[in-house]
This record gives C-alpha cells, sequence and structure tokens, in this order.
C-alpha cells in the first residue's frame, strides 16, 4: 500500500497524531490541518469494541455499535469517535479503520479471562476479562523479546500485563479498563460491597458514583505520586499486581515499563522492582510504547493482506 498511515490515538488524557511509513518510522504532527505528505488510510485506536477485537474498516454500522458500548470506557471511546468524525472530515477520501486495544488479551486462557459471576452474565452480556492497553503492550513485547515478560504500563492508565513468548496471558485491567491499579483518576479494584454501601447506604446515584471512580478516584485522589501516602500504594499495588503476572508466567526474564509514568518516574520503577527481589534476577527496562507503529501495521494488513 503507498502513502503513509494516519494513526489517530486518543486516550483518556491525550491525543496523539503521527503518520507511519512503509519502513515503520513515524512522524508525529500537532493537528489534523497540519499533516503533510500521501495519506493512504487512517488508523484509529479504539479502546473498547465490545464483542470486537480485530482491526475493521470503520462505517456506520460500526461505529453505532462502538457508540453502543462507549459506556464502558467513557474516558475513551467517546473522545476516539469523536476524533473519527474529525478525522473523517479532515481525510474523506481514504479508508478508515479501527484497531482494538482488546486485540492483544483476546486470546488469554479462560482461568484467566473468567470472572465468577452468575452464568447468564457471561454467556449473554458477554461479561469477561478483555484487558486493555493492548497496542502498547505488544509494542514493548516487541522491543523486549524474553520468553517472561511483565509490563507495566503505567500513565493515565494504568495496566500490568504478563506476557509469555510474545502472547498476552494475563492482565489487570478487565471488562472496563476502570479495573486493576490505582491510575491517574481511576480507583482501579475496589471491593464491590463498598460500591453497593454507596449506592445503598449513602445514596449516590450511578451517575455520581461512575464520576467517583473514574474521575475523583486514584493519584488524584491520594495526593498525587508526590505525596507519600499517594507513592507508597501505587508503588505497592503496582508491584503486587507484577507479582501476580509472574506467578502467571512461572517466572520473570524481564520487568518492563511504559507510558508516561512508567518511562519518566525512574523512583517507581525502583520502588517496584524492589519489591519484587523475592522473584530472582531480572532485567528492569524503561520501554517507549510504540502504538502508532503497530496500529499502522495492523492497518496496512487489514487493507492490504
Amino acid at each position: 500500500m503507498a502513502g503513509d498511515v494516519l494513526v489517530v490515538n486518543a486516550g483518556s488524557t491525550s491525543l496523539k497524531l503521527a503518520t507511519v511509513g512503509a519502513d515503520g518510522e513515524a512522524s508525529p504532527w500537532p493537528a489534523l490541518h497540519a499533516v503533510a505528505g500521501e495519506v493512504a488510510a487512517v488508523g484509529h485506536r479504539i479502546v473498547h469494541g465490545g464483542a470486537r477485537s480485530a482491526p475493521v474498516l470503520l462505517d456506520e454500522s460500526v461505529e453505532a455499535e462502538l457508540e453502543e458500548v462507549a459506556a464502558l470506557a467513557p474516558l475513551h471511546n467517546a473522545p476516539a469517535l469523536a476524533a473519527v468524525a474529525e478525522a473523517r472530515r479532515a481525510f474523506p477520501d481514504v479508508p478508515h479503520a479501527a484497531v482494538f486495544d482488546t486485540a492483544f488479551h483476546a486470546r488469554i486462557p479462560p482461568e484467566a479471562a473468567t470472572y465468577a459471576v452468575p452464568l447468564r452474565w457471561r454467556q449473554e452480556w458477554g461479561v469477561r476479562r478483555h484487558g486493555f492497553h493492548g497496542l502498547a503492550v505488544e509494542s514493548v513485547a516487541e522491543q523486549v523479546r524474553v520468553p517472561r515478560l511483565v509490563v507495566c504500563h503505567l500513565g493515565g492508565g494504568c495496566s500490568v500485563t504478563a506476557v509469555r513468548d510474545g502472547r498476552s496471558v494475563d492482565t489487570t485491567m478487565g471488562f472496563t479498563p476502570l479495573e486493576g491499579v490505582p491510575m491517574a483518576t481511576r480507583s482501579g479494584s475496589v471491593d464491590p460491597g463498598l460500591l453497593l454501601h454507596a449506592l445503598r447506604e449513602r445514596g449516590l446515584s450511578p451517575a455520581e458514583l461512575a464520576r467517583a471512580l473514574e474521575r475523583e478516584s486514584g493519584l488524584a485522589a491520594l495526593g498525587g505520586l508526590d505525596d507519600p501516602l499517594g507513592f507508597a500504594v501505587f508503588a505497592y499495588r503496582v508491584a503486587a499486581a507484577a507479582a501476580a503476572m509472574a506467578m502467571a508466567l512461572g517466572g520473570l526474564d524481564a520487568l518492563a515499563f511504559s507510558g508516561g509514568i512508567g518511562e519518566n518516574r525512574a523512583d517507581v520503577r525502583e520502588a517496584v522492582a524492589s519489591r519484587l527481589a523475592f522473584a530472582g534476577a531480572f532485567e528492569v527496562r524503561a520501554v517507549p510504547a510504540r502504538e502508532e507503529r503497530v496500529i499502522a501495521r495492523h492497518v496496512r494488513a487489514l487493507l492490504d493482506p
């Protein structure tokens, strides 16, 4: 396929644009109107595709499906769909494709993917651990090629993933991107009984509860990483999750950190790695997540198999 793939990556805290050539080289751009050169296709990072995980060309029916599951990833899907509309206006004559964050985790084993909830929820509602940050984790796994890899992707959203021989076998995010370790403004995992208490006894509405968990929790509620308690809670929970992922792998060859926190906070990397010293010798790496290259590659494979 001649020409570049324009990658539109709408995250929970940022919008990143880059054109990626056939050689995999990426050029960032500040805005859609500034993009130069021949754009052959546009690839969009979509966090939650519901039952979808394979890359797909975007059309009205697919976009309607993504609208339906937007409530499962409110900090991600709504901005992504807005970015799709804007990119269509800027590039109306080229194909637009969705590449999903869940795809890398689609084949994790049943014991890791299955929740102990009623069968009807699992069969009729499709409740399972989807996992997210798959594009970032896939890019890290391509750069750190070891049999047993734990990836701590720590930024606005945070997750920890076990990768065996390049494949995801477990991850902390689940049915939605709210599960797992504490994040910038998201709570991560909490006691479900606490949520029932907030609804029944404290009178919170579902909307108020959702806002509290999505936007008023995590590091924002703990004073941030520069607060001793915030730092301690965050490092402890990430280390505990990494230890669980090492169990899933039967050991640990490398611990890789990506994302804004993972790449830029050596103190976080050291605090997490030191708690895993019992696992023996392993490499610790800070690795940039090159999601744009992974997205562009999947778009090219979809359009020019």
